[in-house]
């Protein structure tokens, strides 16, 4: 039975959408989700043609693609069952995502997966493409033994083609024999019905796919940010323009950079996610501070050492009572709402409270640097060797 909070499907004249919900039932890997919605991501791509074989290599290397970013970028946890992500680690892949983070990064992943060795990877195909198929022909199955490691799937192929249009599965074989399958073919019926209700059903699947990694991280924030390869990193340009303005009122006492203790400038810093981005998934301006951007560069994704949390809060405080004196009121009170609130402070009182800003900051930072490191993110950088340091003053 669907739980009340399960997104329903449309229903369809001639198809088992029953089956089709109970593709995640009692799952126990990310397998199921990965390669279901790496097969709509195929359809969508190929105009939803059900003509064309999707074979198991391009099947693995959409699988793949969309993993690493969850796993090597995000360095989420897929459970210690899971052998997707030791796959994926095993290619040795030469591949890094810029900041940027635009669509054209996973095009570029797929061609380097592409030239991988993926005869490892590829055994992802031995038991997925069948397990998944249950549902639809229970009937069909029950005299076989579904726990039996292989002989299930060494006879699910010629099961499902020899019932393809009486069961109407969600596709079948290009071979009767399992040693000979390379590729699969979508039944025309369920390709229409994913194509008109793509939507919905990629927000179905999807929802399950967070359910699933939500209890392996509990903790994680911005976790549905994280699930899949993004398009697009959002544009700074409002959070650059606020720290501008602050550094341009800040006056003869130029406010420096926590990293260097170099001056900063107005009119060449860029911004920096004091907890890396890749780990916040958020561009809240209580995580961002000004640097030079040879610094930022070095920086990357990386977790500054915890000497530099009172450097962080002292350029915060500065900022913020620079942006109280420069800004309106009105202005102020937006700039500073997710301060406000990802602190957990009180008021903007409370805000303009060195001691109350310090307390929130480490009651909020501390914890998210544990996790991170937890998580796999490299803690305790600083820039450069000490010489380097002191050559900023």
């Amino acid at each position: 039975m669907m739980d009340a909070d399960t997104p329903a499907l449309p229903e369809s004249d001639g198809l088992n959408i029953a089956a089709l919900s109970g593709l995640f039932r009692n799952t126990t890997n990310s397998y199921k989700f990965v390669f279901f919605l790496a097969l709509l991501e195929l359809l969508k791509r190929h105009g939803f043609d059900a003509e064309r074989p999707y074979s198991y290599t391009e099947i693995t290397i959409e699988m793949l693609s969309a993993v690493w970013f969850a796993h090597t970028f995000f360095k989420l946890s897929f459970g210690t069952q899971d052998t997707i992500t030791q796959k994926l680690d095993a290619l040795g892949l030469d591949f890094k995502a810029s900041e940027s983070l635009h669509a054209r990064e996973q095009s570029a992943l797929r061609r380097t997966l592409a030239h991988c060795e993926l005869k490892d990877a590829l055994r992802l195909m031995d038991f997925v493409p069948y397990r998944l198929q249950i549902p639809f022909l229970e009937p069909q199955l029950r005299e076989i033994d579904k726990g039996a490691w292989m002989v299930f799937e060494r006879a699910m192929p010629a099961i499902v083609n020899r019932h393809f249009e009486s069961a109407r599965p969600l596709f079948h074989y290009d071979s009767d024999d399992w040693k000979h399958c390379s590729a699969i073919h979508w039944h025309p019926d369920w390709v229409r019905y994913l194509e008109r209700h793509y939507t919905i059903i990629h927000g179905w699947a999807s929802w399950h796919w967070l359910a699933y990694m939500q209890r392996r991280n509990p903790n994680t924030p911005g976790l549905p940010n994280k699930l899949f390869p993004p398009t697009k990193r959002a544009s700074l340009s409002k959070q650059s323009q606020y720290w501008r303005q602050i550094l341009t009122g800040a006056g003869d006492k130029p406010l420096t950079c926590i990293y260097t203790g170099a001056p900063l400038s107005a009119d060449n810093f860029a911004l920096d996610h004091y907890l890396p981005w890749s780990f916040v998934v958020h561009d809240q301006l209580w995580n961002l501070i000004p640097a030079p951007p040879a610094v930022n560069a070095s920086k990357s994704n990386h977790l500054p050492s915890g000497d530099h949390l009172r450097d962080l809060v002292d350029l915060q405080y500065d900022g913020l009572r620079i942006a109280q004196r420069i800004f309106s009121t009105r202005t102020f009170e937006r700039f500073t709402e997710d301060y406000i609130t990802d602190l957990h402070l009180p008021s903007t009182d409370a805000l303009l409270n060195y001691g109350e800003l310090f307390n929130a900051y480490a009651r909020t930072v501390e914890p998210l640097v544990t996790l991170a490191v937890n998580q796999g993110f490299t803690p305790g950088w600083a820039y450069g060797s000490d010489s380097q340091r002191l050559s900023w003053h």
